[in-house]
Formats: structure tokens, sequence, C-alpha cells
């Protein structure tokens, strides 16, 4: 396990799964979360490739942080069919301080983990993330 520099370690599980995601296409996405405890990273859910930006949406919790990959498919203006990686950093205005502040000063190692998606987004609400800043930030 790589130790983070913020003392946050990232669980193997998580590379793996992102792997998955990335080279086979396996998951649709994956929501991780910081375990404080025991310092590290780990996924908390997956998503099946059937799965819709909706339900996505729907599995990041209102009330606290979470890191995010999701694997958005679109067809460009010349009718090809392409695939973009966002990290997403969920950071909701009601979630406490120190859990803001946990999330933020772990991402930028934790990214490094993860190498290869193609898009960040930080999210304090839903209307940041929503279908249509992913759907221009894609292209």
């Amino acid at each position: 396990m790589a130790n983070a520099a913020s003392g946050m370690a990232v669980n193997d599980d998580c590379k793996l799964k992102f792997l998955a995601l990335k080279a086979k296409r396996t998951y649709r996405f994956i929501v991780f979360k910081i375990e404080e405890k025991q310092k590290q990273v780990v996924v908390e859910k997956v998503g099946e490739p059937t799965q819709s930006y909706e339900d996505f949406a729907a599995s990041l919790p209102s009330d606290e942080c979470r890191y995010a990959v999701y694997d958005f498919d679109f067809v460009t203006e010349e009718n090809c069919q392409k695939s973009r990686i966002f990290f997403i950093a969920w950071s909701p205005d009601n979630s406490r301080v120190r859990s803001k502040m946990i999330y933020a000063s772990s991402k930028d190692r934790f990214k490094r983990e993860l190498d290869g998606f193609q898009v960040e987004l930080q999210a304090t609400d839903p209307t940041e993330m929503g279908l249509d800043v992913i759907r221009s930030r894609a292209g």
C-alpha cells in the first residue's frame, strides 16, 4: 500500500478496480471513501457498466465527501463513439470541515495513484457535476 503525504494510504483495491474500469471497462463508476480510523482510501461502491449517470450521482452522499471516477461514453459531432474518464472530488457544502480538509489534502496523492483519467471536476453540489457539465467537459 502506498503512503499518502497526508498520512492516508491508498488501498490496493482502489488501484485494481480503477485499472479494471480503465482497461477492461468492467465498471461504469467507482466511489472511494477515506476511512479515517484506518487512515486509508478504500472502494465504497462500484457501478456496473449498465448503470446510468443518475445511478452514479445518487450514490454520492449529500453530506459527506468522496472521490469518484466515472467512465463517460459519448458521441462526437463527427459521430465517433468516445469515452472520457472523469475524476470527481465531491465535497458538499454541508459536509464536516475536518472531512473537507482531509479529502482536500489527500487528493493529489490519490490522483497520482490512479493514473489515467482525463478530466477532473471539483463539485460542492450536484449542479456542479450535472450531466450537462460532464458533457461540456468531455469534448
